[in-house]
């Protein structure tokens, strides 16, 4: 039933857009995969588990020793602020008057030739910067160098604070199609 009216939905709002003058067309786009699982950073599995007093249809009890549960709880407040350190290649690094424009540039190109790797523009007093990847060591982080050292000669590597890198770096994007309306021309 669900399926039915997500259905119809689509196909009316096709036959609006068609009203409006718009046209549909079907555009490619990419998505990074799931990263590593770090839903669960800082927090107890034992809290996640189903119990009936929460109104789970199931009660799992876990019986432990005190010592252990303790040592647990603080290994976890004390990861609650650590930070990934990794790498990143730094494609863009400028502080002059047109940079936050060039900075801009840089990130939509980078995205344009290499689709689904993550990209990231900051700003740190006086210098704009990009970088681009979320690598473990420095070697995965040199293999991006070499694939993109033509497009941006002057790239490097740099060690950063990173986000939880991709769990599959073979397939490291998901290429996607989804409908897009436009004016009709």
């Amino acid at each position: 039933m669900k399926r039915l009216l997500i259905l119809t939905a689509l196909l009316l709002a096709g036959v609006l857009a068609h009203a409006q003058g718009q046209v549909q067309v079907d555009t490619i786009i990419y998505r990074q995969t799931a990263a590593l699982d770090s839903a669960l950073q800082g927090k107890s599995i034992f809290n996640l588990l189903p119990a009936k007093a929460k109104g789970d249809a199931a009660d799992v009890k876990v019986h432990q020793s005190q010592a252990i549960a303790s040592a647990f709880n603080r290994y976890i407040a004390a990861g609650r602020n650590r930070t990934l350190n990794g790498y990143r290649v730094r494609i863009y690094f400028d502080n002059t008057q047109n940079a936050r424009a060039a900075s801009q540039a840089a990130l939509a190109r980078f995205a344009g030739r290499v689709p689904g790797v993550a990209a990231y523009r900051s700003y740190q007093n006086p210098f704009f910067k990009v970088t681009v990847g979320d690598f473990r060591t420095r070697s995965e982080a040199m293999e991006l160098l070499e694939r993109i050292k033509g497009d941006f000669p002057s790239a490097f590597v740099v060690r950063e604070s990173i986000n939880y890198p991709v769990a599959d770096r073979q397939h490291s994007y998901i290429a996607d199609t989804v409908r897009v309306y436009h004016s009709a021309l």
